[in-house]
């Protein structure tokens, strides 16, 4: 039996991989969120919304490649971190449960390497997923 050389898994399967990823990513902030609290709750979720954004990366652009991926989630989580630095976030915060959720309100510094830990999770799992299905041929 020959092997056909491995074939890329369709977009509409990465992004049902990508979307099932988010809502596990979603579950395990909520999670954690309920099981911990203090300082793991806090880092393990900014983590976590690293995680989060490669996924949606991932579920917008399926063929992009895993550091690339990382890299827009690491560079979404930074910008909206040093963004409360302004204040715009805190004040949509208070109008907005979905914003506070969202851009947080304020600004703490070891929060940015909590998101680089996210970034190379998401990256490390990412990278450990096959690319794609291989076909035997009869």
């Amino acid at each position: 039996m020959k092997k056909i050389p491995t074939a890329a898994a369709p977009a509409s399967g990465v992004r049902a991989a990508a979307a099932a990823a988010a809502l596990v990513t979603v579950a395990a902030g909520l999670g954690l969120r309920s099981a911990a609290g203090g300082d793991v709750a806090k880092y393990g979720g900014d983590a976590l919304y690293t995680v989060l954004v490669h996924t949606l990366v991932v579920l917008l652009a399926p063929r992009v490649r895993p550091a690339a991926a990382a890299g827009v989630a690491l560079a979404v989580s930074w910008a909206v971190e040093l963004a409360q630095l302004t204040g715009v976030p805190a004040d949509l915060a208070r109008q907005s449960t979905v914003a506070r959720l969202v851009l947080g309100s304020t600004f703490n510094a070891p929060d940015l390497f909590w998101y680089a830990v996210g970034a190379a999770l998401a990256w490390a799992v990412h990278s450990g997923l096959p690319r794609g299905r291989r076909l035997a041929r009869p």
